[in-house]
């Protein structure tokens, strides 16, 4: 299950709204306060899971903060709703969902080179390469001198590249197969980059 959905809070809440509701919940499902009760083994359970839940968003979110450049001091965030849901966002591309990054995403209005950054990295992740190609475009565009951006732009592009050649060789009689190693090589060290925050 969704460790928000099992908190009952949205991936756009702040830290001390989770820890809120952590703790409440903490509290109902407690195994000393469910002894001798009715579904104690289920609350025992509920319990483990809320723990679980917990410790997964708490980690993704300071691994998120760190790869993005996101530091909070205290927990807080200055109320900037888009702020804290690009770092919801940042943290489900962390974390490889990279569908639920493009719903909040969606939800964002301030559009800056940063939402079109990770707005390709989610795309790319997701399987949209054209989509991704163009929000990489948009950010770089935006930010000429980002070398993030840059990059990103640049291992979608040889991507591409390597598609169109692949592309070439359907048909020939021939294939030169170490050609196609190099290629099926760096696709893969491609991948393993373009999928992944610098």
């Amino acid at each position: 299950m969704n460790p928000y959905d099992i908190l009952g809070v949205s991936p756009s809440a702040t830290d001390e709204e989770i820890k809120k509701a952590y703790r409440a919940l903490s509290r109902q499902y407690h195994p000393d306060a469910n002894v001798g009760k009715p579904g104690e083994k289920a609350a025992e359970e509920k319990f483990k899971q809320i723990q679980q839940a917990y410790a997964q968003v708490m980690k993704e979110r300071e691994q998120g903060y760190q790869s993005y450049g996101y530091q909070q001091s205290n927990g807080g965030t200055g109320g900037d709703s888009d702020t804290v849901e690009m770092q919801a966002a940042a943290n489900f591309i962390n974390t490889r969902r990279y569908k639920e990054a493009l719903n909040v995403l969606s939800g964002i209005g301030n559009r800056n080179a940063q939402w079109f950054y990770f707005s390709a990295i989610a795309n790319a992740g997701a399987g949209n390469n054209i989509t991704a190609q163009e929000m990489a475009k948009q950010a770089m565009d935006m930010e000429p001198n980002n070398a993030q951006y840059q990059m990103l732009w640049q291992q979608l592009q040889s991507g591409r590249q390597w598609y169109g050649n692949m592309a070439g060789d359907y048909g020939r009689p021939t294939m030169d197969m170490n050609n196609l190693c190099c290629q099926i090589l760096a696709m893969n060290m491609m991948c393993g980059c373009c999928c992944r925050p610098c």
